[in-house]
């Protein structure tokens, strides 16, 4: 492993996954005011690996948190901070952003800090788009390896076990590469309470859409949002062909 490693995290704030979604009034996104956030889960898994793979190489490894949003996407860097990042970078945006728009300011990142590795959770439990990590490997033309569930480190190189259809499928990448967090590669740690104090402490860089010249014009527009239709109770039939003609008469699923 390199002595000298840098690892970017994308670390999003997204409604707590504990939190029952209620679409809003006007029928165009679900609820956030007043709601609980955190930090993406995904997300917190891949600041969990970037710390343990500092950890494991005795400290030589730098981890910088960053995040893109509104104001309060700074308590989910202070968050990562205290789990042991070294130091974070806040992208203020007053609009949504899409993830075509995340990814171009990670790359405008990723050419600022000249990371060895992006590490990001394979989506975000808001929108599920599972397109980030992808479309900012395509913009840097870095190789990728998606879905991991277990990562080693060599010199200028990852080995990864993905998760695919069929099973595991094990890879191996040079460094710089883009890495996407699936939910078996580890258990993210709690923060604790002198660390939550010291990651006060700890360097938190401001930059503006502007400060990094990208487009985030928004290329979908959402025309509505409706809350899935309440499961119906189940029903007894007397025999298949009873069955059958529920299927397809009152389902209309055959």
């Amino acid at each position: 492993m390199s002595s000298n490693l840098r690892i970017l995290v994308a670390c999003k704030r997204v409604v707590d996954y504990a939190v029952k979604i209620r679409v809003n009034a006007a029928g165009t996104a679900v609820e956030t005011a007043n709601v609980k956030h955190s930090m993406n889960p995904f997300d917190e898994i891949g600041t969990e690996q970037a710390i343990q793979i500092k950890e494991k190489s005795g400290g030589k490894v730098e981890v910088i948190a960053v995040s893109c949003g509104s104001d309060k996407s700074q308590e989910t860097l202070r968050t990562a901070l205290a789990m042991g990042a070294d130091r974070a970078i806040f992208v203020e945006s007053a609009e949504e952003l899409q993830p075509l728009a995340v990814a171009k300011l990670l790359k405008a990142v990723v050419e600022k800090e000249k990371p060895d590795m992006v590490i990001l959770g394979k989506q975000a439990i808001d929108d599920d788009s599972n397109q980030t990590g992808q479309m900012l490997a395509g913009l840097l033309n870095w190789p990728q390896a998606t879905f991991a569930s277990k990562v080693e480190l060599a010199e200028k190189a990852m080995t990864v076990t993905r998760e695919v259809d069929g099973g595991v499928e094990t890879i191996k990448t040079p460094l710089p590469a883009i890495l996407t967090t699936d939910l078996r590669l580890n258990v993210p740690r709690y923060a604790s309470l002198p660390n939550i104090m010291k990651a006060k402490k700890k360097p938190l860089t401001k930059l503006t859409i502007a400060d990094l010249a990208v487009d985030v014009k928004p290329r979908l527009e959402t025309l509505k949002v409706t809350e899935p239709p309440k499961r119906q109770g189940g029903k007894l039939v007397e025999s298949v062909d009873d069955l059958v003609d529920k299927l397809k008469n009152e389902a209309k699923v055959l």
